[in-house]
């Protein structure tokens, strides 16, 4: 059985309902060894050496599951680790969004005061992924997300399996529905 590793969204952490989802559905079926979900720090820069760091010391076959910000973190180290991943209404252009997102934050999960500033927006530019491979990919996305436009993920991801849930929010509430294709998909299936 493949490793995953889970990689959240902006000011998000391990315990957030979709990783707990992923990491109950595991254990219950005896693989919760194999789940792996860090808190990865606030900046860019940071957050990603740090999932560069575990997934690189993961076999080859280690799946990535990113939601929102950790979406793109998992683009960039599936295109650049030769890896495959299911993306969660993910943020493909964060650093058009971080722009307004500049300034002091209190991370709502760890309590860390950090500071967010051009470094972190040139950060996520300089990692981009402009034609992800699409055969890599399965994209999750709710309908309804207050926070992303689904639409840009789509076009953006197009050509690669995508599953749209009509009505669905950001959080992904249906995200439970994904879990018993993950391992054949991780596995190419």
């Amino acid at each position: 059985m493949p490793d995953i590793v889970y990689l959240h969204g902006f000011q998000s952490g391990p315990g957030s309902a979709k990783a707990r989802e992923t990491r109950d559905w595991l254990a219950a079926r005896g693989l919760a060894d194999t789940f792996h979900a860090p808190q990865l720090p606030p900046h860019p820069a940071d957050a990603l050496r740090a999932a560069r760091d575990l997934v690189e010391k993961l076999p080859a076959n280690t799946l990535l599951i990113g939601s929102s910000l950790g979406g793109f973190y998992a683009t960039y180290l599936a295109e650049t680790l030769d890896r495959r991943a299911v993306l969660i209404n993910p943020s493909t252009r964060p650093f058009d969004l971080f722009g307004t997102r500049c300034g002091e934050h209190v991370h709502p999960h760890t309590g860390e005061t950090f500071t967010l500033g051009q470094p972190d927006v040139d950060a996520l530019r300089a990692h981009f992924i402009a034609r992800p491979d699409p055969r890599r990919y399965w994209l999750v996305l709710g309908s309804h997300d207050e926070v992303l436009d689904w639409r840009v993920a789509a076009r953006d991801f197009s050509g690669c399996r995508q599953t749209v849930f009509a009505g669905d929010d950001h959080r992904l509430q249906r995200w439970h529905e994904c879990l018993p294709d993950l391992l054949a998909f991780a596995e190419g299936r």
